[in-house]
């Protein structure tokens, strides 16, 4: 059980050029210097893949905002979604969203799999799960759900695994990022208890 339970202290980074502002989030203290440097590594890659993604830089981008939000900062575990709205012209711009999920006690980052005991079901259980969801909630698909990935978008937020999609990828546009929130508890049978929803469970 990882017995940390201190806040880390996050700090703001901005990076600032033509109709740009990027905010990019930083970890200062609250664990080992090695941990910070980890997980400060793996967000400003991921910030530069957003960055790379919408095609900066380019004379075509007349804005673009980098925001972040932290989802979940406690039990040593750090969630938190890098976002980045670009506009070049047309109707609408376009929002990317990447999220990280970390040890803070060690600085490791988590796939989803990982979140996991090994070789658990957990693909079909959430892909269940979610499937339901989208029945309730009455969804229109774009396409048929194509089930989660392995390299499937999520944060942990609280006491629920937020499993989420990219716009236009399963729903309309107006309808933003479908997420689908999944309570810890619903699927503790599966859950690593030495991961991060493991330390969340408790």
């Amino acid at each position: 059980m990882n017995g940390q339970t201190a806040m880390l202290p996050i700090r703001i980074r901005t990076m600032t050029a033509k109709n740009v502002k990027i905010n990019v989030p930083y970890v200062n203290g609250g664990t080992t210097a090695a941990a910070q440097e980890a997980m400060n590594k793996k967000i400003a890659s991921a910030n530069q893949q957003l960055l790379k993604e919408q095609g900066f830089p380019s004379n075509d981008i007349q804005q673009m905002d980098g925001t972040f939000e932290i989802k979940t900062n406690e039990r040593g575990v750090l969630s938190l979604s890098l976002l980045n709205y670009s506009f070049t012209g047309g109707a609408h711009g376009n929002t990317l969203q990447k999220s990280l999920t970390f040890d803070a006690d060690t600085g490791r980052s988590y796939t989803l799999g990982e979140l996991f005991k090994k070789d658990s079901p957990y693909e079909a259980r959430l892909n269940a799960i979610i499937q339901a969801q989208i029945k309730a909630r009455q969804l229109p698909l774009l396409v048929d759900y194509p089930g989660i990935t392995p390299d499937q978008d999520f944060y942990i937020a609280d006491k629920s695994l937020v499993i989420y999609f990219p716009l236009y990828a399963i729903v309309p546009y107006v309808w933003g990022f479908p997420y689908f929130p999944i309570s810890v508890f619903e699927i503790q049978d599966i859950i690593d208890e030495d991961g991060p929803l493991g330390f969340m469970m408790y």
